[in-house]
């Protein structure tokens, strides 16, 4: 069976006809809509980080992310249990969904909250001998990304504004998941026929790459 952890980072709702909304949230709609068809068994773990957002992590907790198991209090546990819970929801899923926008030209605050709680020492990375080592293998990500302006992409004017996409592939890279895939919509501030070409398009990207995936 094919288990699937859905992230959703922006904070507005998945766009619908000619509301204004989430175009990374809406591209990840159909993300998972084609992933069920691909594995009717398919279960799906979804964390919505702006309906219920990630807390920032405080002192008790870093403390605790390096304190050794044996050593561990009730107090570093207690600072440390929705880490354990995060991680947790990564080992057991096989595909990561993540939608992210871009805000001020990186990542929202609240998925930079939830990257805090999972990047651990130990638990999704290790140190030895002065190298980092992704201790999270064996998943598949599949990265929706949205962008107002258009110009982001390889040689566009904005490309290099951008320190979202270069950063969530290096995080996800960081903790093991070698295997990462994005689709991206961009100028979703621009007219609606423009938006309506540049989304057709990405969906259409997004119905090839799932049909070529191995059946459950």
């Amino acid at each position: 069976m094919t288990h699937i952890l859905r992230i959703d980072a922006s904070a507005r709702p998945a766009a619908s006809g000619n509301d204004e909304g989430s175009y990374s949230r809406s591209l990840a709609n159909h993300v998972i809509s084609q992933l069920q068809a691909r594995y009717p068994n398919a279960t799906t773990v979804h964390r919505d980080l702006a309906a219920a957002p990630i807390p920032h992590i405080g002192d008790t907790t870093i403390k605790g992310y390096y304190t050794p198991p044996d050593a561990m209090t009730d107090t570093l546990r207690a600072a440390t249990a929705l880490s354990d819970k995060l991680i947790g929801e990564i080992e057991t899923a096989d595909i990561l969904v993540i939608s992210v926008p871009i805000y001020n030209f990186s990542v929202p605050s609240a998925f930079k909250a939830w990257i805090d709680q999972i990047v651990r020492i130990g638990r999704t990375f290790a140190y030895e001998d002065g190298q980092f080592r992704g201790l999270v293998a064996g998943k598949k990500a599949i990265v929706t990304l949205s962008y107002g302006a258009g110009g982001y992409g390889d040689g566009g004017p904005l490309q290099t504004y951008d320190f979202m996409r270069p950063y969530v592939e290096m995080i996800l890279n960081f903790i093991g998941i070698s295997d990462v895939t994005f689709f991206s919509i961009e100028a979703t501030t621009a007219d609606p026929a423009t938006i309506a070409q540049n989304e057709t398009a990405t969906l259409q990207a997004i119905d090839s790459f799932i049909a070529n995936q191995e059946a459950a």
